[in-house]
């Protein structure tokens, strides 16, 4: 991985991905104590950063190898990516997806023209079931974030956050990233390292399900002893990627952790103040930002929010969370 593949991955997104714009709010400012800076990847097509790695790792392929489909596992915004760039591109595209994803993703989805295949978090290897089924119907595994292309995509976010940044005038900061697996962090941290130096990358991971954090702090990766248990299910990882983890490990800041009810409440301070849609593990970076604010160093900080694609009912119950202190 280095930072000319994020660059010619840019190349074949332009026209095809949205450059997202960083949004602000003075109430979003005086709550976390400093300036916060918020790049609105919920806005991007279908919905999260994903489409950018989906899209890279597909137009990368070899058109007869794209050309027999491709497969995915994800619970959700990796599945959408996936189906769009598939049907973009004319080709068949089967998607593995938990049976406990939010509804709304699993439908979206469908409705992009992929085939869907649930399997059950808890008790069965995704990773195991997209591989056999790939063999099986001589389908292309496009994983989720250990996938060089599929980082390289993910990069496209870090290549544009520090053009937006130095045009704002900020040049040292934290970024924090809402982390899974690891690929939008890594390509990030890759692209940030390259271009904007003085930017420095943090994963945000819901508490309990903090592998990543865990994994930099002890050098090593570290699994999560569950993977189910939280609304923030978008970035719930078993375990940081192979190809990331040495990524993260080289560029990235301490990890922080948020619960639930604070993904909740920057939810509810996303949709009030900037008048965007996130959904529970795209707020996670939002929520380190106004609750972890003693964690964080300088006086600015820049926050992705990565996905926006939360059921009507999930964003009802942020709104019961929203306080005035925010």
């Amino acid at each position: 991985m280095n930072i000319e593949m994020i660059r010619a991955a840019a190349e074949r997104l332009r026209g095809r991905a949205r450059e997202t714009p960083m949004l602000s709010s003075p109430f979003l400012d005086a709550a976390a104590g400093r300036r916060v800076l918020v790049k609105a990847e919920c806005l991007q097509e279908t919905g999260s950063f994903k489409f950018r790695g989906a899209w890279s790792a597909l137009s990368a392929l070899d058109p007869e190898v794209r050309a027999r489909g491709v497969i995915a596992f994800s619970s959700g915004n990796h599945a959408q990516g996936v189906a769009r760039a598939a049907a973009l591109s004319g080709v068949s595209a089967v998607i593995v997806m938990p049976r406990d994803a939010p509804a709304l993703k699993i439908a979206n989805t469908r409705a992009l023209g992929a085939e869907v295949v649930l399997y059950d978090r808890a008790s069965e290897d995704r990773d195991a079931l997209g591989a056999a089924l790939a063999e099986e119907r001589g389908l292309t595994l496009i994983k989720p974030f250990d996938n060089p292309q599929v980082i390289a995509g993910q990069g496209t976010a870090g290549l544009e956050i520090a053009t937006q940044a130095a045009a704002l005038g900020v040049t040292k900061a934290d970024v924090l990233v809402p982390c899974g697996g690891g690929g939008l962090t890594s390509g990030i941290a890759l692209a940030l390292a390259a271009d904007a130096p003085g930017l420095r990358v943090r994963p945000a991971e819901p508490q309990g399900f903090d592998d990543v954090k865990r994994s930099l702090a002890a050098g090593e990766i570290r699994r999560n002893e569950r993977l189910t248990g939280s609304i923030q299910d978008a970035i719930i990882t078993p375990q940081p990627g192979d190809l990331t983890f040495p990524i993260l490990k080289a560029h990235c800041g301490p990890g922080l952790s948020v619960s639930d009810d604070e993904a909740l409440q920057a939810m509810a301070a996303a949709l009030v103040r900037l008048k965007i849609g996130v959904e529970p593990g795209g707020a996670a970076a939002l929520a380190a930002a106004l609750f972890r604010a003693d964690e964080i160093e300088g006086d600015a900080v820049i926050v992705v929010a990565s996905g926006g694609n939360a059921d009507p009912e999930m964003l009802a119950e942020a709104l019961t969370r929203f306080g005035s202190g925010v």
